[in-house]
């Protein structure tokens, strides 16, 4: 009977983040109110706050669950960076920044998270920046790190421009659905085939505009006489 009851509340505690994962990654964290959630895992209203308190708590609770795809891409890219050929070690690294992350999104358990991802931490709200803080600037520079050892002739405000764009084009095809309307319906919206396409593209970004270091980087600006 007990073991029964530790269930039911585990069951419960699952079925409160998943459905707030659920709402987020579909309306934005703002726009999503503790009732909907509750409503949305038929639940008591008040089982939502004794559970996880504030919604902010709630919020950062999802990104502590999956912390372990976090985990995942650190493993790929310490594979990543032991290829001895610099070529070959700029394009593993690009392949760990992106393939956990299209495997989540493209799986029914982690659709929902890999859209909360791409679309909440995109905004400079104060509960994204938390969570950035904590979860993913740690990723960040670990990533930046590799590139700068894979792309030795690029300086670091290089490497970190290279890096925030490179997580542009990943995160944009997570979200996106245009590309369906502007391709005349041929391209499905995050189409797992396209996974090469889009590694190829930032790869190839990358060994263009890393190179010697841009007068505009490197000097101050002169003033117009």
């Amino acid at each position: 009977m007990l073991s029964q009851r530790k269930a039911a509340r585990t069951d419960r505690r699952a079925a409160i983040l998943l459905a707030a994962e659920k709402l987020f990654a579909q309306r934005g964290y703002h726009a999503v109110t503790i009732r909907q959630i509750a409503d949305e895992a038929s639940v008591p209203l008040a089982l939502v706050s004794y559970y996880y308190g504030q919604k902010q708590s709630l919020f950062e609770a999802i990104f502590a669950h999956w912390n372990n795809t976090i985990e995942e891409r650190l493993r790929e890219l310490q594979l990543a960076r032991q290829a001895v050929d610099p070529q070959a070690r700029l394009v593993r690294i690009v392949e760990a920044f992106v393939d956990p992350v299209l495997r989540l999104r493209a799986s029914s358990e982690g659709e929902y998270y890999a859209l909360l991802v791409a679309r909440e931490l995109s905004h400079a709200t104060d509960a994204a920046n938390r969570v950035l803080r904590t979860y993913f600037d740690p990723l960040a520079r670990v990533f930046i790190e590799a590139l700068a050892e894979a792309m030795p002739q690029a300086t670091r405000q290089q490497v970190v421009w290279g890096y925030q764009f490179a997580l542009g084009a990943l995160t944009h095809h997570l979200s996106d659905k245009r590309v369906h309307r502007l391709s005349g319906k041929l391209n499905t919206p995050c189409d797992p085939s396209a996974r090469p396409l889009l590694v190829d593209f930032i790869v190839g970004g990358l060994r263009a505009a890393l190179r010697a270091q841009p007068a505009s980087l490197s000097q101050p600006r002169r003033r117009l006489s």
